[in-house]
């Protein structure tokens, strides 16, 4: 008998809802945020209100373009953090609801184990699936993890940053930049046509696994500081070059770790997952890695890159076929350490 699973994603500023037949997405529906470009990042409380006027349009939506019915539904999965705390009250409260009244299970899915395990959606275009165990980097506006996956449920996060994320620095460069919200995908596109020599940004020294993305930050601030008193338009001179050295030093950075985990792990298996992975400078050095190393890597479709409800649906059809279903009473997390 055929499993149809509805999932919900209310992280951040998107809103999200995919049906899953089995394994296999049949539709996956995604409400984006403008109203935070005026702001220059994400303002909580906006978000949570954009989530309350689009969950219901969307689920809607999911299921027409699905062509089934609610009452063919066998569950509902929700992202239960880590998030924005209003946003993720929002998907819970809905899903809850929605779960009582139709009688079916709630199942409570962890954001960043959903990024990874989007990997496992049926997809005829990407027919390989990552191997246990694997190595996988997750990067996002704000994680920036290395995992070990052993199994569908069992991940142990071997490093992680110990201050900013990936996305995060790509996003508040940007902005030093005066580039608008979000800066991530823009410096991505300018890299494209810059120097990735052009400057030389410092690398931070962590031990371990770990990251850090703070000083890297404060380090372009500084450099277009003293750039500007000299040449006010230095910044719109150089974009290109600009964008094209940030973007090489971040994936320098992770990369050179991911380097050290396979070598400590042994393992030669590596996946990227968040929305950090649809980067194509990031995507780039992995295929480059995989030719230099011998990696097996895995890299996501770029539809499910960033938050979707598709890799909160897979996630609960595994925990579906699990039996690991939640209580009513369930709260949602804004860290991944409350959870891990």
């Amino acid at each position: 008998m055929d499993t149809y699973i509805l999932g919900i994603e209310s992280s951040c500023d998107d809103t999200s809802a995919a049906i899953l037949k089995n394994n296999k997405i049949l539709a996956n529906v995604i409400a984006n945020q403008d109203v935070h470009k005026f702001y220059g990042g994400v303002v909580p409380e906006l978000a949570s209100r954009a989530h309350q006027q689009n969950i219901i349009p969307v689920v809607h939506r999911a299921l027409d373009i699905a062509k089934i019915n609610k009452n063919q539904l066998h569950a509902v999965a929700f992202t239960n953090g880590p998030g924005l705390l209003g946003s993720l009250l929002v998907g819970a409260s809905f899903a809850k609801s929605f779960s009582m009244a139709l009688n079916v299970p709630l199942i409570e899915v962890n954001h960043m184990h959903a990024h990874i395990l989007a990997h496992f959606i049926e997809d005829e275009q990407q027919p390989v699936k990552p191997r246990f165990p694997f190595l996988c980097l997750t990067v996002s506006g704000g994680h920036t993890q290395i995992m070990l996956i052993r199994d569908y449920f069992d991940m142990e996060v071997i490093g992680q940053t110990i201050d900013d994320a990936a996305g995060e620095a790509f996003d508040k460069t940007a902005k030093i930049m005066g580039l608008p919200y979000p800066g991530g995908p823009l410096i991505d596109k300018m890299a494209r046509e810059g120097n990735p020599h052009a400057i030389k940004f410092p690398h931070p020294n962590i031990p371990g696994l770990d990251f850090s993305f703070s000083g890297l930050k404060t380090s372009v601030l500084y450099f277009l500081r003293d750039q500007l008193k000299n040449d006010p338009d230095y910044i719109e001179k150089n974009k290109l070059d600009l964008s094209a050295s940030l973007q090489h030093t971040i994936i320098e950075i992770l990369m050179h770790k991911l380097r050290k985990a396979a070598k400590e792990t042994g393992i030669n298996d590596v996946a990227i997952a968040g929305g950090v992975s649809a980067n194509s400078g990031l995507r780039q050095a992995m295929l480059k890695e995989k030719e230099q190393s011998g990696w097996n890597v895995y890299i996501p479709k770029f539809e499910y890159s960033t938050d979707n409800a598709a890799m909160i649906a897979i996630t609960g059809y595994f925990k579906y076929i699990k039996g690991d279903f939640a209580n009513h009473d369930i709260t949602p997390f804004t860290r991944y350490a409350d959870k891990a």
